[in-house]
C-alpha cells in the first residue's frame, strides 16, 4: 500500500491464497526474490461516507435560573458578596429607622441623605446674594425663604422658596436663580408705600394696589394720605382726587373716612368734619375750600359741615358755641319784649 492508500501488486502474475504475501516475499529465507514491475497501477479506494456532526443540544433555562446564574457570576467576583451584605444590612437598618422615627430625627439634625451627598461633592450653599432689597432686611428675606445649612443646591426647591418669599407683604415680585456649584441669587422688587389705612384701630402701610405692607412703624411715612374704613384701602385714588382740589386746605386735611362704602367725609387737623356728597365729591370740597377762605369758616366754633345738599351748606356748632348762641338769641328776644 502506497501513501495514497492504494494497493500495489504485480501486473504479470496473480497472488494465490495460501502463498506468501508479495509484500513480504523478499524476506523469505533462501527463497527466490520476487521482482515487481516499475509500471504499477494505483487503485483508489472509495472514501468513507462523511460523518455528520450535530451541535450539542442547548438546555433551555428559565428566567429565574438565568438571573441566578448572573448573580452567581457576580458573587464569584472578589468583594461583591461583602457589598451585598452591606446593602442588605443598610436596607434593614433604614427600614427600622423609618418605623422608629430615627430617620426624621437624623434629617432634622444633619439633613437629607441626598443633600449630604451633594454637599460632599461640593454643591452645598455657600452664599445667598440678595438684590433689590431696600426697606426689607436681608435677615427677613432669609427667614422667609426657609433656607438652612442642611440644604444643597441641586435638591433645593427654587419654586417653593419663591412662593414663600412672595408671601412677605412688602415683596411685589421675586425671582430665585441657582448659580452652580454653590451660590443662590434672590432678586426682589419691593412694594412702594402709597398710603396709610386704618382698620379696627390698626394703621397699616399699603401699596398702590391697596395691599397692606406692614404696620405703621416709621414716622417718615406719616405724611402719606390717610384713609379710614372698610375697603378704603382699595379706593385711595378717589380720596387723592379730592385732595388735589383742596387748594390751601390740603395741608390741613388729616384723613378721609369712607362711609358705608359710598361716600367720603374729610377730617381736618382741627377736628372739623366735612361731609361730602356721593357724586363729584372733589367739586364740592373745592367749593368749600373757597368759602372757608372767604367766610373764615375755620375761625368759627363749628364741628361739622354738611355739603350733601348741592345748594346749601349746613354747619353744626360745638356744644359751647351752641349754648352761647342760644343765650344770645334769648337775650335778643327779651329785649324785643321790653322786659328788663
Amino acid at each position: 500500500m502506497d501513501g495514497g492508500r492504494g494497493v500495489l501488486r504485480s501486473l504479470g502474475g496473480q497472488w494465490a491464497p495460501g502463498a506468501a504475501h508479495p509484500a513480504f516475499a523478499g524476506h523469505a529465507d533462501n527463497g527466490p526474490s520476487l521482482h515487481f514491475s516499475q509500471s504499477l497501477r494505483e487503485q483508489a479506494i472509495r472514501p468513507a461516507a462523511p460523518r455528520v456532526v450535530l451541535p450539542p443540544r442547548r438546555r433551555r433555562r428559565s428566567k429565574g435560573s438565568a438571573t441566578l446564574a448572573f448573580f452567581s457570576g457576580l458573587a464569584a467576583k472578589r468583594g461583591f458578596g461583602t457589598l451585598l451584605v452591606v446593602a442588605f444590612l443598610t436596607s434593614v437598618i433604614g427600614a427600622g429607622a423609618l418605623r422608629g422615627g430615627q430617620y426624621e430625627l437624623f434629617v432634622a439634625e444633619f439633613g437629607a441623605p441626598s443633600d449630604l451627598l451633594a454637599k460632599s461633592l461640593g454643591f452645598g450653599i455657600e452664599g445667598v446674594t440678595i438684590i433689590g432689597a431696600k426697606e426689607i432686611s436681608e435677615d427677613e428675606l432669609l427667614t422667609a425663604s426657609g433656607i438652612t445649612t442642611h440644604d444643597s443646591l441641586p435638591f433645593l426647591d427654587a419654586a417653593a422658596i419663591r412662593q414663600r418669599i412672595a408671601e412677605v407683604p412688602m415683596v411685589k415680585e421675586v425671582s430665585v436663580r441657582k448659580l452652580y456649584p454653590s451660590r443662590l441669587v434672590v432678586e426682589v422688587q419691593e412694594r412702594e408705600p402709597y398710603a396709610l389705612w386704618q382698620k379696627d384701630g390698626q394703621v397699616h402701610v399699603i401699596s398702590k394696589e391697596g395691599t397692606p405692607i406692614d404696620n405703621l412703624a416709621d414716622p417718615r411715612l406719616t405724611h402719606k394720605a390717610f384713609v379710614v374704613g372698610e375697603d378704603a384701602n382699595l379706593r385711595v385714588p378717589e380720596f387723592l382726587k379730592i385732595l388735589e382740589n383742596a387748594g390751601d386746605l390740603r395741608d390741613q386735611v388729616r384723613a378721609g373716612i369712607l362711609v358705608a362704602g359710598r361716600r367720603w367725609n374729610v377730617k381736618l387737623e382741627s377736628g372739623l368734619e366735612i361731609k361730602l356728597p356721593e357724586s363729584q365729591p372733589e367739586i364740592a370740597f373745592a367749593q368749600f375750600a373757597r368759602n372757608a377762605r372767604e367766610l373764615r369758616i375755620l375761625d368759627k366754633d363749628i364741628i361739622s359741615v354738611d355739603l350733601r345738599v348741592s345748594d346749601r351748606m349746613v354747619m353744626r356748632l360745638s356744644a359751647d358755641a351752641a349754648a352761647t348762641r342760644a343765650e344770645t338769641q334769648n337775650r335778643k328776644k327779651s329785649g324785643k319784649g321790653g322786659q328788663i
